[in-house]
């Protein structure tokens, strides 16, 4: 069979439980279920990060943040796997989100039509994408914080926001039409590699008022924190929890006791911005079936992290729950790619990259720290990685120690650098992870395992990667 056309969709901050097929029937999502359905599922799939840079930098490189050295959303990301793509003959296009630095930097694209972040505020420094001038180019001013500020119930919204300018301008819809656009409009190029990047469903939470009007008053799921709880966060969680209530990250003030009113907002703008996107693939699959790419073409669908949206009396990422790096990851390619298939077994985000490579016929380095998932992806016995990994360091956000997660199918650990406290959740008895045992005696032994492994871990990666990184930055 010839090298297949390849096109990796990735959405920023989309939780896990947003698709109806995955088993969350609040959700409307009839395009991402029509690839679990005809797919596989990795449903315990987890990225290496818990903010959109370095994990992103992971997948397209894959190696852990501590190798690449990209740790921090600001930190300097040139080179990826996207060269041997190049290399090995694939005609290579972003369309939408990457999170590079600089923004613009090729990656072994050929072409690039950058969206970045909805909310660029602060970022140091202004950059106009795609969207910025197809905004400018209507004469309209883009919905932003400079002017969410300005309402009199900013502070009351958490980031929720309505889009009120022309569907068509969303960030979402206009991403999701620019690679139609392309793909109807580019002469036809095999292989392919395109991937395409959804700005949403990160804050603001903005989906247009037909999109909300769906979820604002259906039974969605909303958190429960108790005080007990509260009480249990890790200092640095403590503390990052106030932060978002001072400073206006993404258009979004915190609030320590939100309104039901307020969560039932603020899940049901999420679900009705992860239905517009679900919209959008449907009519990515149309065009590339219309444009006769899907017949040879593998579809992956997956995110970079998920958002709290008040879970654990949380909001956005730079924790370590599971609802922040556990991702939806679907591949879609009938008669070549296992169909209906729902795998449990543990692996990491990065994962995904190599398994593109040998997918594209690229044999990937040696020293590569993603394993394949090729094994799965054909129904062969795959058992996964006995523990998967996450770390962050403190940048503008998150302003604790060095944080590192380390998790297997029963329990998880997340190891504060320098500190006596930490967090310990047994996930058979606990799987929301509101229990956390760092104290308790009945679970020292599995403290002490799972602080050996990460420490072995931590070993085997400087010995694996000693030398790789002298020229590839």
């Amino acid at each position: 069979m010839t090298q297949p056309n390849i096109i990796l969709i990735i959405t920023d901050q989309q939780r896990y439980d947003t698709i109806n097929a995955l088993g969350f029937p609040y959700m409307d999502s009839p395009n991402l279920d029509r690839l679990v359905e005809e797919g596989t599922s990795f449903d315990n799939c987890h990225v290496t990060a818990p903010s959109c840079a370095p994990a992103r930098a992971s997948l397209f490189t894959g190696y852990y943040p501590h190798v690449t050295g990209i740790m921090r959303n600001g930190d300097r990301w040139r080179h990826s796997w996207v060269e041997d793509l190049n290399a090995a003959g694939y005609h290579c296009v972003n369309i939408g989100k990457m999170h590079s630095n600089p923004f613009e930097t090729p990656l072994g694209f050929h072409q690039r039509y950058v969206v970045e972040n909805k909310d660029r505020y602060l970022q140091g420094r202004y950059y106009f994408d795609e969207w910025d001038k197809a905004l400018q180019a209507r004469g309209l001013v883009k919905q932003q914080r400079e002017l969410y500020r300005q309402r009199d119930d900013y502070r009351e919204r958490m980031g929720a926001f309505s889009w009120d300018l022309p569907p068509e301008t969303h960030s979402d819809n206009f991403v999701g039409g620019l690679a139609q656009w392309w793909l109807n409009t580019y002469p036809k190029t095999e292989p392919l590699f395109l991937q395409i990047g959804f700005p949403g469903p990160h804050p603001p939470y903005d989906p247009t008022p037909e999109a909300a009007a769906a979820y604002i008053d259906r039974d969605l799921p909303l958190p429960e924190v108790t005080q007990a709880e509260l009480d249990g966060l890790p200092p640095p969680y403590r503390r990052y929890r106030q932060h978002n209530t001072e400073v206006d990250h993404d258009s979004v003030v915190h609030l320590l006791e939100p309104t039901r009113l307020q969560l039932q907002r603020l899940r049901a703008y999420y679900a009705a911005n992860v239905s517009m996107i679900d919209m959008q693939v449907g009519q990515i699959m149309e065009a590339l079936e219309t444009q006769g790419y899907l017949e040879n073409s593998i579809v992956i669908f997956t995110s970079d992290h998920g958002d709290c949206l008040g879970d654990h009396g949380q909001i956005q990422k730079w924790t370590m729950y599971d609802i922040i790096t556990r991702v939806p990851a679907i591949f879609w390619a009938p008669g070549r790619i296992s169909a209906g298939k729902r795998v449990g077994a543990l692996c990491q985000w990065m994962d995904i990259g190599r398994t593109i490579l040998e997918l594209a016929g690229v044999e990937p380095a040696a020293d590569m720290q993603a394993a394949s998932l090729l094994p799965a992806l054909r129904g062969e016995d795959w058992r996964g990685r006995e523990f998967v990994f996450a770390e962050h360091p403190a940048d503008g956000n998150y302003e604790g120690p060095y944080q590192t997660m380390i998790r297997s199918e029963r329990y998880k650990l997340v190891h504060f650098m320098g500190e006596d406290y930490g967090q310990l959740f047994d996930l058979d008895a606990d799987p929301d992870e509101l229990d956390n045992r760092w104290d308790d005696t009945a679970l020292a032994g599995v403290k002490r395992e799972l602080l050996a492994a990460l420490l072995n871990w931590r070993l085997e990666s400087a010995l694996q990667t000693r030398d790789l990184f002298e020229d590839y930055r």
